[in-house]
């Protein structure tokens, strides 16, 4: 099987000639192969490109992410970039819109990924219509060009999804000045303005996922998560905002033959059982304490009811970063044994992006144990399967 093969089964939970192993190399990693710093690596090298780089380098399996470009009538951004010196530089954006003036700032950092300083919803009343225009644009109007040659070009090297947004919680907190804390707020004090949106969120996000299967060959869908985990919210907030999103996507996604894969950073294991009736067909990426809360693959195998693939659970700070190699091989076999026989809907990756500071001995450990304990189960499990 192709690594990109190899995904697809594993999303699909069928018999597979080994465990997949894809650690995350997300940015940290590929810009070091690459030789270049963080601001270029953001503004100038396609992330496709660079994680099928880094892939092919490590010889393992992996997903990315593309997305179309979609345009939002009437509204229109301009943007200075200012060095404020140590290697760091603002990125100060101007958004004009039918419904007023969004201001943002981005602090982009040499050494480390952007993140916002300013947020455009400083207003609660006056802000979001200008908001919801820049950021819900027109789904029939998009450029799909992009996407359709990079799945041209990565091939079988690894799974490139279509990305198509975010959960309910995290597009309104992502916009707002505060952030997640805001927003919580928001939601206890905006009711009936944050329900309406929502529908019209969901009509969205149904659109985008629609569009995606259309105008693309892409094998799976991607929702991303930067705040919609049990970490910050209840876990009847995020049913009651995020899980409807997923359910829409997933049921689209469904609709076209399609797969979809979500992000759940941090803690998840109250909403773990959840996961099977969403539609989510891959969910990563189950991280240990303290960052998350999954301590045992086998009950959190036993709740997903063998209709949802994990994707995770090697620890990248403790052991691929403060560990040595027999300690990632050890927690790889754990990973395994917990999980069981056969091996099927289960990925090896890490509970997040491998950090810049994980030795390469580790690396390779974590990658030569997953090749060679998930081949192995998958002969016991099913022979040689096709």
């Amino acid at each position: 099987m192709s690594p990109r093969e190899r995904m697809v089964a594993a999303y699909r939970g069928l018999p597979v000639d080994g465990v997949p192993v894809a650690p995350e190399f997300w940015y940290y990693i590929p810009a070091r192969l690459l030789g270049v710093d963080m601001i270029t690596f953001e503004r100038q090298v396609p992330l496709w490109e660079a994680h099928q780089r880094t892939f092919r380098h490590y010889g393992t399996e992996g997903w990315s992410v593309a997305g179309g470009s979609i345009p939002s009538p009437g509204v229109r951004s301009r943007e200075d970039w200012v060095d404020i010196g140590g290697g760091r530089f603002e990125s100060r954006v101007v958004t004009e819109t039918p419904h007023g003036v969004l201001r943002s700032r981005t602090l982009f950092d040499r050494a480390e990924p952007s993140s916002a300083i300013e947020r455009p919803i400083k207003d609660f009343v006056t802000d979001w219509p200008a908001y919801e225009a820049a950021s819900l644009g027109a789904v029939e109007e998009a450029d799909w060009s992009g996407v359709r040659r990079a799945l041209a070009a990565v091939g079988d090297d690894y799974l490139l999804e279509v990305g198509v947004g975010v959960p309910f919680f995290d597009y309104i907190a992502l916009g707002r000045e505060g952030g997640p804390t805001r927003a919580l707020f928001d939601l206890a004090d905006h009711g009936p303005f944050l329900q309406s949106l929502h529908e019209r969120y969901l009509a969205h996000m149904r659109r985008l996922a629609r569009a995606a299967c259309e105008q693309t060959a892409a094998e799976a869908l991607f929702i991303g998560c930067a705040w919609s985990c049990l970490s910050v919210l209840s876990p009847d907030l995020w049913r009651r905002w995020d899980a409807p999103v997923i359910r829409a996507v997933a049921e689209e996604a469904h609709r076209g033959g399609r797969l979809l894969h979500v992000h759940l950073h941090g803690r998840c294991a109250a909403i773990v059982a959840d996961l099977p009736d969403t539609g989510a067909d891959c969910v990563c990426p189950f991280e240990r304490p303290p960052g998350g809360d999954t301590t045992d693959l086998s009950v959190v195998r036993e709740q997903l009811r063998d209709r949802v693939t994990v994707n995770g659970n090697v620890h990248t700070v403790e052991t691929l970063i403060r560990g040595g190699p027999d300690a990632v091989s050890l927690q790889v076999e754990e990973i395994l044994d917990r999980w069981g026989v056969p091996p099927s809907r289960l990925i090896l990756g890490t509970g997040d992006q491998v950090g810049r500071e994980t030795p390469e001995e580790n690396i390779a450990a974590m990658i030569e144990t997953g090749r060679r304990l998930g081949r192995a189960a998958a002969g016991r499990a099913w022979g040689h399967p096709g």
